[in-house]
């Protein structure tokens, strides 16, 4: 499938060992494994630089993966985890420290299970990256676009004009369709698709929530909301902070429940999961005397600014003394819905894996491999999703390499 400018046979077309397209985390383990099998690796990018998106998620802290149980790991990916099992048990969380220790970068792991590199963002971990690809013979070309097949050869649009390149092995790095200005903005799924590739609809994951807030709310813009648990529909409970924003409610809390809640599942709060309802009905049938309610809340229950707005946001008209209790401990959260799918941190949806067979090849393209984000799959922050994107670039580099290896012996 061609959707760039056409070439001229040998017109500005060259052949390489092996293509990395998309110089995401993905795409840069794909050529880290290629490079260090002996392939000669060429990586291209849209973008004026690499890693875009990944620099922007290690700004304040990179979350490089999460130190837990396999079992408790693998339950992250859902429907997906059967495909990634051997996939992750190849490269998991402990291979990931180990990879990040190896560029220079120590790691610790916080009170959560959260692994970081010590320095706290991932700028430097990425220039001691792109050295060793470098190297191993890696080469860098920015400011490359793909926009599909000649034959045999990917095209790119880029500053000079069209451009051609024919590679032994191939693998796709192209991320999933959120943060377009950062890179990631799927535009590579109707030329697979248009190429007989399955591609399921990019769905926003990981992603905040709607809220047409009424007006006092906006005293509570920025304010973070901790000590709460968060449920979707009768799902169990989860721990977790978000913040109250002047589009909704945004942060780890709710993005761990995006899926379910994309899926209609109504948003549920405990507001004070360390007391019982026994405990806060007691506490409410004190008098009240003369103080307003929100005083005689904010003193009974010791309910923080940010609590305290979104009992009075979504609870109205309130029960009147022990019969607040139960609302307290279930609050429903009303909202219209996910943020827009740019906004999301991650997405769902993608090459299906139908699509690819067990190295991660596409049946439909033989050579050509795919990782990261463009595969139909999806996991929460705090660490499954960056774990995901490495070990499926480093799988299908390696599998790459043994094609090469494969072709060279024939």
């Amino acid at each position: 499938m061609m959707r760039g400018q056409p070439l001229d046979k040998g017109q500005g077309i060259e052949t390489v060992d092996a293509l990395v397209i998309g110089a995401g985390p993905a795409g840069l383990m794909a050529a880290e494994a290629l490079g260090a099998a002996g392939r000669a690796v060429l990586i291209v990018d849209a973008k004026p630089t690499p890693a875009r998106k990944f620099l922007m998620a290690g700004k304040s802290g990179l979350n490089l993966t999460k130190a837990e149980p396999t079992d408790a790991f693998l339950f992250a990916y859902a429907e997906s985890a059967a495909r990634l099992t051997p996939i992750l048990a190849a490269f998991g969380p402990e291979d990931v420290c180990a990879w990040a220790e190896g560029l220079g970068q120590p790691v610790f792991t916080g009170s959560t299970g959260r692994v970081f590199p010590k320095a706290m963002k991932a700028s430097p971990l990425l220039r001691a990256w792109l050295a060793r690809i470098g190297a191993r013979g890696g080469v860098f070309r920015n400011r490359w676009r793909w926009t599909g097949w000649q034959d045999d050869a990917a095209l790119f649009d880029t500053s000079e004009g069209p451009r051609g390149v024919v590679a032994g092995v191939t693998v796709l790095a192209l991320g999933g369709a959120s943060w377009a200005r950062l890179g990631s903005d799927g535009r590579w799924s109707p030329v697979l698709a248009e190429d007989g590739v399955p591609v399921a609809p990019f769905q926003p994951a990981n992603v905040g929530l709607t809220v047409n807030w009424s007006a006092p709310m906006a005293r509570q813009f920025g304010q973070p909301v901790k000590g709460v648990a968060l449920r979707a529909g009768q799902g169990p409970w989860h721990r977790g902070e978000f913040v109250i924003s002047a589009r909704g409610l945004e942060g780890g809390g709710i993005y761990a429940l995006s899926r379910h809640l994309r899926d209609g599942a109504p948003l549920v709060a405990d507001l004070m999961p360390d007391w019982s309802a026994t405990k806060i009905a007691d506490r409410l049938a004190r008098p009240r005397g003369k103080a307003s309610l929100s005083n005689h809340l904010r003193k009974a229950l010791r309910l923080d600014p940010a609590r305290l707005a979104l009992l009075m946001e979504f609870g109205r008209p309130l029960p009147e003394g022990r019969d607040l209790a139960p609302l307290i401990k279930a609050l429903p959260v009303a909202h219209a819905g996910p943020r827009p799918l740019d906004e999301a941190i991650s997405t769902a949806g993608g090459v299906c894996w139908s699509a690819v067979d067990a190295d991660l090849m596409l049946k439909a393209r033989p050579g050509t491999y795919v990782a990261g984000e463009m595969l139909d799959w999806e996991a929460p922050t705090g660490g499954y999703l960056l774990t995901g994107c490495l070990a499926t670039g480093r799988w299908a580099g390696q599998a790459a390499a043994r094609r090469l290896q494969a072709a060279r012996a024939r």
